[in-house]
């Protein structure tokens, strides 16, 4: 599945991300205009139209003995969606993970367990309120297809610049937290703390 995904955001198969991309274009630019409700109804109605002529198509060449008159879509509904016991157990499991994991990571922030991480989600907040003010959700989530197809892309061709830079930025970052968090009370005693624990840990074993 995520191999997929990547050929399809790298235009492995031009034509298939072609059609992905175009598809989820006028989709959104759809719902800037129309209902979520009026564009959902639309598609669904575009789509039995197109199958039902299909299926009368092929029932007309079979009454002038042109044809079996088969189902032009019976090999998707042989297809078996039943899920058997072990993958109902595995996919149960899997989602359970993320729940636990997104939790954890929630509890990690809101409960404030590092300051200079909860700090870090606080501003990006306060920049997301200016963000919202300029452009409304379907607005992004244009942005976001149309850098989603196009950002991999431009870093697959020009990665060695790319990481350049990225590199200089992280460091920065880093040395500017590192800051923060001596100035922050208590965060350098604590981080010492953890560090002392590991290291009996690993002694340990």
């Amino acid at each position: 599945m995520g191999s997929k995904v990547a050929d399809l955001l790298y235009w492995k198969d031009t034509r298939t991300s072609g059609v992905v991309f175009t598809g989820l274009m006028v989709s959104l630019l759809c719902l800037l205009h129309f209902s979520i409700v009026s564009v959902a109804a639309h598609v669904a109605l575009l789509l039995l139209c197109s199958t039902i002529s299909l299926r009368v198509y092929r029932k007309v060449l079979q009454a002038v003995h042109r044809g079996d008159g088969a189902n032009p879509f019976q090999a998707y509904l042989d297809v078996d969606l039943t899920l058997t016991r072990e993958q109902t157990e595995r996919l149960s499991q899997q989602m359970a993970s993320h729940v636990v994991s997104v939790a954890m990571q929630l509890r990690h922030f809101f409960l404030v367990e590092d300051l200079v991480d909860s700090l870090k989600l606080a501003l990006l907040f306060y920049i997301l309120t200016f963000v919202g003010a300029v452009f409304n959700g379907l607005t992004l989530l244009i942005l976001g297809v149309i850098g989603l197809f196009t950002v991999p892309l431009l870093y697959r061709q020009h990665q060695a610049q790319i990481d350049q830079y990225v590199g200089l930025v992280t460091n920065q970052l880093s040395h500017i937290k590192a800051k923060i968090r001596a100035k922050i009370p208590g965060t350098g005693a604590l981080a010492s703390a953890a560090a002392a624990v590991s290291g009996s840990k690993a002694k340990a074993e």
